[in-house]
């Protein structure tokens, strides 16, 4: 009885951020549609302005499990394709900042070159039935809703320090639901090419979603995620 107990925890936790509402509520209303890589607001004047290549860039997402029985479950990595978006450098640097935006439809589970490159604590033998599970989890109403909030968006609020090491306050947009992140990154600029990577942590919480968990928190999904980036954008 024990062992199947254990199965059973170890396929839950699979199905990460899972939080099942305890009402059934109508879905939200959609949000307002975005267009990726528009700078509606920002003054470029007198900036040099980069625009984001998708294939070149790299936006990781690490999902870590917790509880006590995490030794059932999967850490998990969730790539960023069909990224957009804009990078703009003044030589005032306040007036520097970016926009991206990408799919939440497009987000890839668990891609192995991606667990790879994330370390020892992403091995990379996930089952293909595991990955698609969680990937339909992920887009579930009570979770990233993809098909009501299509897009996930981070625009630059402030940009302080210097041109190579800049810190930007980002606003991050998931759902419906924004929060300011200090964003810390190291940029480059060779020829065209702008590179800028980094790292930093978000907490579900912060936009609304519970992380899951079961067996009053004995295997669980940490609130914390980790993301680690590195955008490509070449001068337009």
């Amino acid at each position: 009885m024990n062992s199947i107990i254990r199965a059973l925890l170890a396929v839950s936790l699979s199905l990460f951020l899972t939080a099942c509402p305890k009402t059934i509520r109508p879905p939200p209303k959609p949000a307002e549609p975005t267009v990726p890589g528009e700078v509606p607001t920002a003054d470029l004047r007198g900036a040099t302005v980069y625009e984001v290549s998708a294939k070149d860039s790299d936006i990781r997402i690490l999902v870590y499990r917790a509880g006590t029985l995490a030794r059932f479950g999967h850490n998990h990595v969730m790539t960023a394709a069909g990224l957009t978006g804009k990078v703009w450098i003044n030589p005032a640097m306040e007036k520097s900042g970016l926009q991206l935006a990408f799919p939440v439809g497009q987000l890839v589970v668990d891609d192995p070159a991606a667990r790879k490159a994330s370390g020892d604590d992403f091995p990379p033998d996930i089952p293909a039935a595991d990955r698609d599970g969680t990937r339909k989890n992920m887009l579930r109403p009570e979770v990233l809703d993809g098909e009501h909030f299509p897009t996930i968006t981070l625009r630059s609020v402030k940009v302080s320090g210097t041109a190579g090491a800049p810190h930007i306050l980002t606003h991050v947009t998931i759902k419906d639901a924004g929060h300011d992140v200090d964003v810390p990154a190291k940029v480059a600029v060779e020829g065209s090419k702008l590179t800028a990577s980094g790292e930093f942590d978000i907490k579900q919480t912060d936009f609304g979603i519970k992380p899951f968990s079961v067996g009053l928190g004995t295997l669980s999904v940490k609130d914390e995620l980790h993301v680690a980036f590195r955008i490509v954008a070449l001068r337009k």
